[in-house]
């Protein structure tokens, strides 16, 4: 059996692979962590942010209701607030469904 490289996954993020993750700036992310009390991402002792996969998944949520639906700041914590719940499973369902469409269309390409 030939060699195969194992595959390595990251726990921990900085806060720049994060905002390339997004394709926004690190200060935007600095931004929303002081809005929204979801996303707290661990600090070392240097000070540098450290984001996990369960921050970066709230930080999703935000980019979500903040730039894909063009949610106002205020409009955004209040889902997240009241509807927390809601809010992560519509983004699920866009994500799916977002998914769905890409092969669709490369399936209609290869036509």
């Amino acid at each position: 059996m030939p060699y195969q490289k194992p595959i390595i996954e990251k726990h921990i993020y900085s806060i720049s692979e994060v905002a390339d993750m997004f394709g926004v700036n690190a200060s935007l992310i600095r931004f929303w962590e002081n809005e929204f009390d979801n996303i707290k991402p661990q600090k070392n002792k240097k000070g540098n942010r450290l984001f996990t996969k369960e921050t970066i998944e709230e930080v999703r949520l935000v980019y979500h209701l903040v730039k894909e639906r063009g949610m106002t700041l205020k409009g955004a914590q209040q889902k997240i607030k009241e509807n927390r719940e809601d809010a992560i499973q519509e983004h699920e369902v866009v994500k799916q469904l977002k998914s769905i469409r890409e092969m669709l269309v490369e399936i209609r390409n290869e036509l």
